[in-house]
């Protein structure tokens, strides 16, 4: 994968990453790259002028830096929800900026882990990672199986499907906060959750919202909804 920015490099570093090469501009290699280059003395650094990475990258590199990486293994979704209280599980979400914002609610919202459908984008895509601001890296997630919702509930999780349904309990609900493990579970751009999905949960959960609109875009949602639901701060 590609991490872009040394924010970024430098999250994906301290998770173990193995870094490939690097492609950045000139200056950097004294300047902003310097730290990140001197903690991998042995990796490749190809550098250039910005226009000329432009033209290589086909977009403009905002912070003159990119990381070719290898991809760590993937988590057994069983063994990360082990010590897990809260987490976020994502249906088929398929945009890579939505991805990457979530990740970076969830990191900051109190998510323990976030689990995801094979049919959603990869979080390990460049934008993705790039508007997590590396927090991919920080939360553990992982790649949930076929029959995810019985998986869940075999560990212990009480599932809250987010969707605008007749019988949607309000997200501020005692009970919702009140269970021991809860897994917020939220849908795709535009069609949302499967109707399989939500019949399967334990709670349909709606965020109250005033002058007549009647959804918010996956990624504000996730962040209204780990606020409220997920573990307080320290």
């Amino acid at each position: 994968f590609v991490a872009e920015s040394p924010l970024v490099i430098g999250r994906a570093l301290d998770a173990g990453c193995a870094p490939v090469s690097f492609l950045m501009e000139q200056k950097h290699i004294e300047g902003k790259g310097a730290a990140l280059l001197a903690r991998c003395p042995d990796v490749p650094v190809y550098a250039a002028e910005l226009d000329v990475l432009t033209q290589l990258t086909g977009f403009h590199l905002t912070r003159g830096m990119l990381c070719a990486m290898r991809r760590p293994k993937l988590r057994d979704p069983a063994v990360l929800l082990q010590d897990a209280s809260r987490v976020a599980v994502l249906e088929n979400v398929m945009n890579p900026t939505n991805l990457g914002a979530i990740f970076r609610s969830a990191a900051a919202l109190g998510m323990d882990a976030v689990l995801l459908t094979s049919a959603g984008s990869d979080p390990l895509y460049r934008r993705a990672v790039r508007v997590s601001m590396g927090t991919v890296f920080q939360v553990p997630w992982a790649y949930l199986p076929e029959g995810w919702t019985e998986l869940l509930h075999t560990l212990g999780f009480r599932t809250a499907a987010m969707a605008l349904r007749d019988d949607s309990v309000r997200l501020d609900d005692p009970r919702l906060a009140a269970e021991r493990k809860l897994a917020v579970v939220m849908g795709t751009e535009g069609d949302g959750l499967a109707d399989a999905t939500i019949a399967a949960c334990d709670y349909t959960v709606r965020i109250p919202m005033h002058h007549g609109v009647d959804s918010l875009n996956v990624a504000a949602a996730s962040a209204v909804a780990f606020y409220q639901l997920g573990k307080p701060a320290e």
